[in-house]
């Protein structure tokens, strides 16, 4: 285990809260960052020195005084938005922050990534990390995403060692993705399946990330320079996911099977629709449908050998977890 001062960034969000919790467990001195002063509070609570700061806007000097590992979680994470916006908070906040960590002597540098950069309407099995992307990525998330990994990636030096990782359908009590989808159709009693729910998704517990942040802090100087997959590396299909979190939750809710192709097609129409002035965000998205209606799945043999890393929890551990959490 790394000893040393930490800094989280994005730590009022999904994963940073648990990461802020963990390495607090771990006994380390964390300052964390985030927009939501409530979640802050929480935070310091617990023992975080808390900023609540927007990091898109302004990056204090005194932030990462004494840090010797920037974990960068803090990011615009939506599949629809200004473009814009993106680029501000996803590609020019870290370039801003990998200038400051540097000056400020920080050591390592490990930014959270994403595997959107690999959808696409069709199926992808035992994906690597130099496996092809798409000529276009599918969204401006994606593509201020990977632009930011980039950079990040090439500002390893010596001294400053930096790696990415890029988890799978993060799994936890704070999740804001997947699961409030699956919890949103059991609200309402009927849940679309793109692709008839065949497509395979690895969802992969916040708990398993965490212990993949700190094995790549470990190992940063051994690895400095690269990305790596990670997942929960139990391929499920989305209509058995979808069905054992109705069946915990006692609803009894209506899969309609759909064709992948068509979904998509409507997807299209709806953000086309949602380019008019003042038209609210589509409820379907482009990148909804692809991940959802075609297979993606990874090869983590990297993860395991050069960071000593491996998934321990099943995607059902981790859905149990969530909403048990969410219970209490």
């Amino acid at each position: 285990m790394v000893a040393g001062r930490a800094l989280v960034t994005g730590a009022t969000g999904g994963l940073g809260r648990i990461l802020t919790m963990t390495l607090l467990d771990h006994g380390r001195d964390v300052i964390a960052t985030g927009r939501d002063p409530t979640r802050g509070a929480a935070l310091s609570k617990a023992g975080a020195r808390f900023a609540a700061v927007d990091l898109v806007h302004e990056i204090p000097r005194q932030l990462l005084d004494g840090v010797s590992t920037v974990f960068h979680l803090a990011a615009l994470s939506s599949p629809w938005g200004r473009p814009a916006d993106f680029v501000a908070a996803n590609q020019t906040m870290t370039r801003q922050l990998l200038d400051a960590a540097r000056t400020a002597g920080v050591r390592r540098f490990l930014f959270a990534s994403t595997p959107s950069i690999y959808t696409r309407a069709a199926h992808q099995m035992e994906l690597t990390e130099v496996s092809p992307l798409p000529a276009r990525l599918v969204n401006a998330y994606a593509r201020t995403k990977l632009a930011a990994e980039q950079a990040m990636l090439s500002a390893a030096a010596s001294g400053f060692a930096t790696v990415a990782l890029r988890p799978r359908a993060v799994i936890g009590p704070h999740d804001t993705v997947l699961l409030p989808r699956l919890l949103r159709a059991a609200r309402s009693g009927t849940m679309p399946l793109p692709g008839f729910g065949r497509a395979l998704i690895e969802p992969t517990d916040a708990r398993d990330v965490c212990a993949a942040f700190l094995a790549a802090e470990t190992r940063c100087d051994a690895v400095s320079g690269r990305a790596f997959n990670i997942s929960g590396g139990q391929p499920v299909p989305l209509a058995t996911l979808a069905e054992h979190v109705f069946h915990r939750l006692g609803r009894r809710v209506r899969m309609i099977p759909l064709p992948a192709r068509l979904v998509l097609a409507l997807a299209y129409m709806a953000e086309i629709g949602a380019l008019r002035p003042g038209a609210p965000e589509p409820k379907l998205t482009v990148y909804a449908a692809k991940a959802l209606g075609w297979s993606q799945t990874f090869d983590l043999g990297a993860a395991r050998a050069a960071l000593g890393w491996t998934p321990t929890r099943s995607p059902f551990a981790a859905i149990d977890w969530a909403l048990g959490y969410a219970d209490a």
